[in-house]
């Protein structure tokens, strides 16, 4: 995979194998098998690892959106969901580095060449 960043690349790939953990780590300790959940955190692992330009933005604006949903249930009932508040903080964190790190941003500069 050609990488215009190879920190960027690192710092994506350490994030989209946060996303697959959370995934199966809620699926274990929700006791639901959510398996959309697994599908779109690999759907984003594997568009972040791409580095095709603007995939940072969506999948920042899909962390973001999945954390502020998830939001009010999570500060509702603190005392007992308090790693689904530190999880949201953590995608949002994410979205941050995703959207103003440097080097980040300089791995999503690849072009999607279809001949």
């Amino acid at each position: 995979m050609r990488t215009n960043n190879e920190k960027g690349r690192m710092l994506c790939i350490i994030m989209g194998a946060y996303l697959v953990v959370k995934a199966v780590v809620n699926m274990i300790i929700g006791g639901g098998l959510s398996i959309s959940d697994l599908i779109i955190a690999l759907a984003l692992a594997c568009a972040m690892f791409t580095g095709i330009k603007y995939v940072n933005y969506i999948a920042a604006a899909v962390l973001v959106t999945i954390a502020v949903i998830h939001l009010p249930a999570n500060i509702s009932n603190i005392s007992s969901n308090w790693i689904y508040l530190t999880e949201g903080i953590l995608d949002i964190g994410c979205a941050a580095v995703l959207c103003l790190q440097a080097d980040v941003k300089e791995h999503f500069t690849n072009t999607l060449n279809i001949n």
